[in-house]
């Protein structure tokens, strides 16, 4: 298999300070992969790499060709501004702007796509609707119709089933199966253990460094787990900064 993103000794962080260390390693093409670690671990900053928003401290990313902005991030929750003024068709309509540009109107066809989409994550009659009176559940879903309209390659979730019902948690897990049928490349930092063994073959455990990483089943051992809580806990925030 190609291996569609490879690490190389990468260090990313911020300010100089690492908030992931020496990581070596690859996602193969196609792969569906949990990135799991306890809090601080650097998952959100390991997905900030991979879709361009931080540039390595040392080390590289490779991406197989594919240009970052065309890699489908979703942010952790908390990272969207739900106080913009924007309403759900609006907002998943930008998962057009990649390939139409951000003046490139909505013609009759993009309109159909764009009502699909909607239509797929259960939010039909919602189209009109502010971004802010959604709730968490509805939110999610409203991004991810978002990322089916991005149809990217590489799919990159942090924390998508934080904060929502199991309903909706069910019907998303079923779009990362979906994509992973299509033979996308999904990663998605997620915290339920449960939930990572019933559905992501590949894990990658995470402590600042890697821990394990492989068959979910091999990866997400007890003593695995309590060495990586150990390693977040030992680690010193006030370590020196990398070298500029």
């Amino acid at each position: 298999m190609t291996a569609q993103l490879q690490f190389r000794n990468l260090t990313l962080g911020y300010d100089r300070h690492p908030a992931v260390h020496h990581l070596d390693g690859a996602v193969q093409s196609g792969a569906l992969t949990a990135v799991v670690g306890p809090n601080g671990a650097g998952k959100s900053t390991l997905f900030k790499g991979i879709v361009g928003l931080l540039r390595p401290l040392a080390g590289s990313i490779s991406r197989n060709g594919i240009d970052p902005r065309d890699i489908a991030y979703l942010p952790q929750a908390a990272e969207i501004d739900r106080s913009f003024p924007i309403n759900v068709y609006d907002m998943v309509a930008m998962g057009l702007w990649q390939r139409a540009g951000l003046f490139g109107g909505i013609g009759r066809e993009a309109d159909g796509k764009i009502h699909a989409a909607i239509a797929a994550v259960g939010l039909t009659g919602f189209e009109r609707r502010a971004i802010g009176t959604l709730s968490g559940g509805q939110m999610q879903r409203m991004l991810f119709a978002r990322l089916l309209l991005q149809d990217a390659r590489v799919i990159v979730l942090d924390e998508p089933f934080t904060a929502i019902d199991a309903k909706t948690s069910a019907d998303l897990l079923a779009l990362v199966q979906r994509w992973h049928g299509e033979g996308r490349t999904v990663l998605a930092a997620l915290h339920d253990i449960d939930v990572v063994k019933s559905n992501f073959p590949e894990t990658l455990l995470l402590a600042r460094e890697k821990v394990a990483w492989g068959p979910t089943g091999d990866v997400l051992t007890p003593e695995n787990l309590l060495k990586a809580r150990q390693m977040c806990e030992a680690f010193d925030d006030e370590a020196g900064r990398c070298a500029a």
